[in-house]
């Protein structure tokens, strides 16, 4: 098969492509600048831009097309309504009739979100559903894996920037993460495949985590003792925002919204659907601390 996957040179993007390339699919990278890195034949696709949607489809002809692309933050013209709603209006209406197209959205879309990037994600579900495309959509949950910007970057500055650690609340919020392993077979299998045709589907992996433990885990696998202090919530709604002034915030508004809500569910039925390895985070944490250290 023919695939084109948009952010195909990010974090997941690499793994999917990867993973496609392994199935001896003949795969196309998308990026902003056509930039090669990874596997795949690199090919410029700018999802703000339609003209670029549609050149991309043109040159890939794809029988499937595997939208990946997605922010955490807005910076600039780079907000959730350009890249995640507007951005995937463009890559809708390119895609061929007859393709097959696979959506990443997030666990927690939900267009009444308190959170700018959950309400994102909602509106663009919305318009997937809407398409009359052949379509499937996955909502993963926290991912997990060498490269990953939250246990790698954000979770390991918490707990390593002062002598003590910040614990936002009670600490009981609850997480499932998953591997970047499980969700580049997930994608894979469904872009390949009739399976979920028309379905949405949870992204999670094998352990329920609360906060405080997450915090644990780290610390554990960076080889750190320190003590971990609740911060109250009304202090760190007082913070945050203040915290965002700053040019690169440790936490955005989005983030910490997102964080107090949480973010599980169970991993049924993409575990069996999709045959997933369901790689557990303790195994797989030192390396990804290691890996961002170096």
């Amino acid at each position: 098969m023919n695939i084109l996957v948009t952010g195909g040179t990010g974090f997941v993007g690499q793994a999917v492509v990867r993973e496609l390339v392994s199935r001896g699919h003949q795969v196309w990278a998308g990026s902003r600048d056509g930039r090669e890195g990874g596997p795949g034949q690199p090919i410029k696709l700018d999802v703000t831009d339609p003209a670029s949607v549609l050149n991309a489809v043109a040159q890939a002809d794809p029988d499937a097309v595997i939208h990946l692309v997605g922010i955490i933050a807005e910076k600039g013209a780079q907000t959730f309504q350009a890249v995640h709603v507007d951005g995937t209006r463009h890559v809708l209406a390119a895609v061929p009739r007859g393709a097959r197209y696979v959506h990443m959205s997030a666990l927690g879309a939900d267009v009444n979100s308190a959170s700018g990037y959950s309400a994102s994600k909602g509106r663009a579900e919305t318009l997937v559903r809407d398409s009359g495309l052949r379509y499937t959509i996955f909502e993963p949950s926290l991912i997990f894996g060498v490269g990953d910007d939250f246990f790698g970057r954000v979770l390991r500055e918490l707990v390593s920037a002062a002598p003590i650690v910040p614990q936002i609340g009670d600490g009981t919020f609850p997480f499932r993460p998953v591997s970047v392993q499980d969700v580049a077979q997930a994608f894979a299998g469904a872009a390949e495949s009739e399976t979920g045709l028309g379905e949405t589907y949870a992204l999670t992996g094998p352990h329920e985590y609360t906060f405080r433990q997450l915090l644990d885990l780290e610390l554990g696998a960076l080889g750190k003792k320190k003590p971990i202090v609740p911060v109250p919530l009304p202090l760190m709604n007082l913070a945050v925002p203040l915290m965002n002034l700053l040019p690169n915030p440790p936490i955005t508004k989005d983030q910490y919204a997102m964080l107090k809500q949480g973010n599980t569910a169970p991993n049924e039925p993409a575990k069996t659907v999709f045959d997933l390895p369901m790689l557990s985070l303790p195994d797989h944490l030192p390396d990804i601390v290691a890996a961002a250290k170096g």
